[in-house]
């Protein structure tokens, strides 16, 4: 099994934190948003990862490949990097990394978090996993026969066709044949929204008869922008306090400070006159004194004083003294 892993751009919805990091390299819960990605995959599969092949922009730079190298290879995977350096679309991404599109593959795109229990359908040539939702007209659906299998898909319908969204994970039985109705979308140069598009390839293979499924997740966390990354990381955190997950450093150092679970707390992390939590992350080497915070996402190494902070996300290095209670500041940021 291989696991293909679009994850091209830097995120501008979630500027200012992706300026200096890629967003799938934020990290929720105190993991990288890739990591915990492709080790859920892993996870839920059950099977051996041959391979994990990481569609990125060349700009990430070397010590980014060196890292997501080294998540695959702590799954027992061989890590491959390519590049896409034009934002043409997800089957121009996926195609980028053709040398990889060989046998059983799961393909996902790296914004997006689950929890789910995968149970593949042997008969069938692909699964698309999707969520019910409340307002499908937001997303692409998929629609099914009286067999319960996929016959369209429909990109942001205005109509009503149904509410069981693609969520952007996708199983196919041997991916070299969406790589060969790839190559043909772009050897004819088929364009939507002025991109190539997975969908083209994934309707080519359709028409042609192939089985598609659907599969069903029981949680679908999206990293698109600062709100629902920060909802994220709290829905993350709860899972893993829930399943019994160690998430504080037991290197911590408290004066006169409450931490109020789920929350993670990372290793070097002074806590004074404070009180941290539900459900906040706090990376490495922050210190926080005289403050409350909770429902918040800060990084590593960030300075707060003075504070009261709720739906907060803060990057790296950053230091914070104020009364703000409602705010996203990046990397080497000052608010005094």
């Amino acid at each position: 099994m291989k696991i293909i892993v679009p994850m091209a751009g830097r995120g501008s919805r979630l500027r200012p934190h992706t300026l200096t990091i890629p967003k799938p390299l934020i990290p929720v819960a105190g993991k990288p948003i890739v990591h915990r990605l492709v080790e859920d995959i892993a996870g839920v599969l059950n099977q051996d990862i041959e391979e994990i092949a990481f569609i990125i922009h060349e700009s990430f730079g070397k010590k980014v490949e060196e890292e997501l190298i080294a998540i695959a290879q702590k799954l027992g995977a061989k890590g491959t990097i390519y590049y896409q350096n034009e934002a043409l679309g997800t089957g121009h991404a996926i195609m980028c990394a053709k040398d990889s599109l060989s046998g059983p593959a799961v393909i996902a795109y790296a914004d997006t978090l689950i929890r789910a229990d995968f149970d593949l359908d042997q008969n069938a040539d692909s699964v698309i996993w999707v969520k019910q939702v409340d307002h499908p007209e937001a997303f692409g659906v998929i629609n099914l026969n009286e067999a319960n299998e996929i016959v369209e898909l429909v990109e942001k319908p205005a109509a009503f066709v149904s509410d069981l969204a693609v969520i952007g994970i996708y199983y196919f039985k041997d991916v070299a044949v969406l790589k060969n109705e790839l190559q043909l979308v772009l050897d004819n140069n088929i364009i939507h929204g002025g991109e190539y598009q997975i969908n083209d390839g994934i309707k080519q293979m359709m028409a042609k008869g192939m089985k598609f499924v659907p599969g069903k997740v029981d949680e679908w966390m999206d990293c698109g922008n600062k709100n629902v990354t920060v909802e994220t990381n709290s829905r993350m955190l709860g899972f893993l306090h829930n399943d019994g997950i160690h998430l504080v450093d037991f290197n911590v150092k408290l004066e006169n400070s409450t931490i109020i679970p789920p929350c993670y707390i990372g290793e070097d992390v002074i806590l004074i006159n404070a009180t941290v939590g539900p459900n906040v992350s706090l990376g490495k080497g922050c210190h926080v004194s005289n403050s409350t915070i909770k429902n918040s996402l800060v990084q590593t190494h960030s300075h707060i004083k003075n504070a009261n902070l709720d739906n907060a996300m803060i990057g790296n290095h950053a230091s914070f003294d104020g009364n703000f209670t409602n705010i996203s500041i990046g990397d080497y940021s000052v608010l005094e």
